[in-house]
């Protein structure tokens, strides 16, 4: 099973959305959405997944944005009062990061009648460990990320999903010109014989969020795609007219024309790069927050189609 691990932002949510609209999600692709703003965007997506009978994993409490505060600000108590009815859908999974919280984080979800035996938890250091094993004593939640160290392997050995940054990052979008083609993940062909429920990871967004965004030099699309010895790997579409920030739409169509030529030996026909190449054809440039929508949407869909084929 895979967990693909967002951020709540507008093009993240409407992504998953989107596959879900469409049934392009497979029932073995389980998102999980850290919320960064009590959002239109956000409310819709858990509705949607309840709606269709889709299970989304949401985490109660954030580590970025401003969910925590918008949630108690008088201002959005229409929206809060919403968000709560969604989430006595059971088709909405609780999430919370084991820190020293976890006591009483618990208890707040019990009180709203959930038990601890369906909260999944984030073990992301070693601190995490001790928290959630002097919580779970003799029970474990339904869904443990863990890291890939050891440490967590052994002192964590039940209901465990493999939760990792598998994005080759960089600091400028120009960087990921050279190589333009690198290693993602085998996680989808060794998770089960390691002893994981599933695996999880940032797609190919990363771990890194920012507020706000910025005009970039380069513009990148990022693809992932089935080598032959069926890992995974992602290739980088880099525009080439990088000296300054103005023209993106030109950029844009750089970055999309070599993408086009690749395909045409690679094949892919997603939903994510049929909507590239009529952007190709019409000459078109939808904006950055559109660029990564279509690059996760193509991810998620791929996963899809590997995981309803071998599980």
């Amino acid at each position: 099973m895979y967990f693909p691990y967002l951020r709540g932002r507008q093009f993240e949510l409407v992504a998953i959305r989107e596959l879900i609209e469409r049934s392009l999600i497979s029932k073995n692709v389980i998102p999980v959405i850290e919320p960064v703003k009590i959002t239109s965007a956000l409310l819709k997506t858990m509705e949607t997944f309840r709606n269709k009978d889709c299970v989304l994993g949401l985490v109660r409490n954030p580590r970025v944005g401003n969910f925590r505060k918008d949630l108690a600000n008088e201002k959005y108590k229409e929206e809060r009062k919403r968000y709560y009815e969604i989430l006595e859908s059971p088709n909405i999974v609780s999430f919370l990061y084991a820190d020293s919280n976890l006591s009483s984080n618990l208890s707040t979800l019990e009180h709203q009648g959930k038990s601890k035996l369906d909260i999944a938890t984030i073990c992301s250091d070693l601190d995490s460990i001790q928290y959630l094993k002097s919580i779970y004593t003799s029970e474990t939640p339904r869904f443990n990320f863990i890291r890939e160290a050891s440490v967590f392997r052994n002192r964590l050995p039940e209901k465990r999903v493999l939760f990792e940054d598998r994005f080759p990052k960089k600091n400028r979008n120009v960087e990921y010109m050279y190589p333009d083609d690198e290693p993602f993940s085998s996680d989808h062909l060794y998770f089960i014989q390691d002893g994981y429920l599933g695996f999880s990871d940032y797609s190919v967004v990363g771990d890194d969020y920012y507020e706000t965004g910025f005009a970039p030099y380069a513009i990148a699309i990022h693809i992932v795609y089935f080598a032959h010895d069926s890992t995974l790997r992602v290739r980088h579409f880099v525009s080439d007219t990088n000296d300054d920030i103005t023209d993106p739409a030109g950029k844009f169509a750089e970055a999309l024309e070599k993408l086009i030529k690749w395909n045409q030996i690679q094949g892919l026909d997603t939903y994510g790069i049929q909507f590239f190449e009529d952007l190709y054809r019409n000459g078109s440039y939808p904006g950055l927050g559109m660029v990564k929508k279509l690059s996760i949407m193509h991810h998620l869909e791929l996963m899809s189609r590997y995981l309803d084929g071998v599980i």
